[in-house]
């Protein structure tokens, strides 16, 4: 490969607001070598552990988690922002660095005898994939695992998941 995928990351100073450092990944999706790289990391990372469903959140983890689940041979489950999703919903409601928000996914999205991975482009503070958490416990599945091409530690999002699952985190590229 060419370039680290990491390396492509451009940091953009207070976006979406003042003292936010945004992580446009775009030029990761931009390079296929780059891209593919994220993408086989996590697959292979949780190849072999039974995974049948993989969640992205809306809507970076769209791009990254579908195809993971494509890699792994399982089922893509979005997790939408309110009002996205056509018919009944688990929610649950989540803090950013930059204010509050909420994902639901279908009810019949999951059933006890799914083993799911949450995948996401980036894990800050924690609070989306403990939403996501929140919402695969609803449904009585197993979590496999937490997987991410991005992860900024400087954060601690490891201490927040912690208080919600003792599953396994795995980052490609961490953020002191």
């Amino acid at each position: 490969m060419a370039v680290a995928p990491e390396d492509l990351i451009i940091d953009l100073p207070d976006y979406p607001a003042p003292g936010v450092v945004f992580k446009d990944i775009t030029p990761v999706l931009a390079d296929a070598e780059a891209f593919k790289a994220v993408v086989d990391g996590i697959a292979d990372h949780f190849a072999g552990r039974g995974v049948t469903k993989v969640i992205g959140a809306e809507a970076r983890g769209f791009i990254v988690g579908a195809p993971v689940a494509y890699a792994l041979d399982a089922g893509f489950v979005p997790a939408r922002k309110p009002g996205k999703l056509p018919r009944a919903t688990y929610a649950a409601t989540y803090e950013l660095e930059y204010g509050s928000d909420a994902l639901e996914i279908h009810q019949d999205a999951l059933t006890p005898d799914d083993v799911v991975l949450v995948v996401d482009d980036l894990v800050a503070t924690g609070g989306t994939v403990r939403a996501v958490v929140k919402m695969v416990q609803d449904t009585g599945a197993t979590l496999a695992g937490l997987g991410f091409f991005m992860e900024l530690g400087f954060l601690n999002p490891r201490a927040a998941i912690a208080e919600v699952t003792d599953t396994e985190v795995f980052s490609i590229h961490v953020v002191e």
